[in-house]
């Protein structure tokens, strides 16, 4: 056992006996917060945890078994949003030192949402300082470089066992409010607005999400972020589609997991993998492999 001071592991790879192309991606769900990030934090672990896609790994606890592997983050979003890049950040909420790299901040930098995320409505700054290089540098090699470097290493797995490989990319959201592009949606499929995967995964996937008979959304309001950027390349053979599933399918009030919700949308996303696992480029069905 590592002494109580070293912080428990920041990643979980689960594989499965029968391997698919399929893995898939949990980046949002971890409930793990380092020593280091509460000490830091100037609100209580309560508001960082509001940062969660609260519990969706449950919603995944069966896709191991339905032949995909599992690339999880256990450790929380407040270290590090493994959904973003290096460069988004706002340059007001880092270091003098460090604002050159951040020059050209988007929507949701800007709103505090950035690779480390720093603000929250109703909460104002989440940290006593600004992010300086070292607390940078420790979030980044603690856990968003190395989920990449996983999710790399299993999707050119994947790509070699399959001659192609899929990546989904689950996460959970907020209601849609009304205004918003995809007001009404539970569910929504995000594929880069076709540049992260080949529509004939899209369209196997929205099918099985309107299976639950929910309204469902593609792109819109969210058609995927770094991780589909980073790892969907179709022409390489590796297609990328992120999911995300309104919480209130599997929450209640309280924000925890209603249990026979969540194990109806695990088999559901069960069911989803088994699909994804057998659609082929050309659209046709392949048998899952065995090893």
């Amino acid at each position: 056992m590592p002494p109580p001071s070293v912080p428990p592991a920041a990643i979980a790879v689960h594989r499965p006996a029968a391997h698919s192309p399929v893995v898939v991606s949990v980046p949002h769900a971890g409930r793990i917060y380092p020593p280091e990030i509460l000490a830091a934090a100037r609100v209580p672990k309560a508001a960082l945890e509001r940062l969660e896609d609260g519990w969706c790994d449950r919603i995944a606890a069966q896709a191991c078994d339905a032949g995909a592997t599992v690339v999880e983050a256990l450790w929380a979003r407040a270290v590090a949003d493994c959904n973003r890049g290096e460069g988004q950040m706002a340059p007001s909420e880092v270091a003098l030192a460090l604002r050159a790299r951040f020059s050209a901040p988007g929507r949701k930098e800007r709103a505090g949402l950035g690779i480390v995320p720093t603000r929250l409505a109703d909460c104002g700054a989440l940290w006593r300082r600004p992010i300086d290089a070292a607390a940078l540098h420790w979030r980044l090699e603690s856990l968003h470089r190395p989920y990449h470097a996983i999710l790399g290493r299993e999707l050119a797995a994947a790509h070699r066992r399959f001659g192609h490989a899929v990546l989904i990319d689950l996460h959970s959201m907020p209601s849609i409010p009304p205004g918003q592009p995809g007001h009404g949606a539970r569910i929504v499929v995000g594929d880069r607005f076709g540049t992260s995967s080949g529509n004939w995964l899209v369209e196997r996937i929205a099918e099985c999400a309107e299976r639950l008979d929910v309204p469902v959304a593609r792109n819109r309001p969210y058609a995927g972020g770094h991780i589909l950027r980073t790892h969907g390349q179709p022409a390489q053979g590796v297609h990328a589609v992120q999911i995300e599933i309104d919480r209130h399918l599997y929450l209640d009030a309280d924000r925890r997991p209603d249990s026979r919700r969540i194990a109806a949308l695990a088999r559901w996303f069960a069911a989803l993998v088994e699909t994804a696992a057998q659609a082929v480029p050309d659209g046709g069905a392949l048998p899952l492999a065995a090893e």
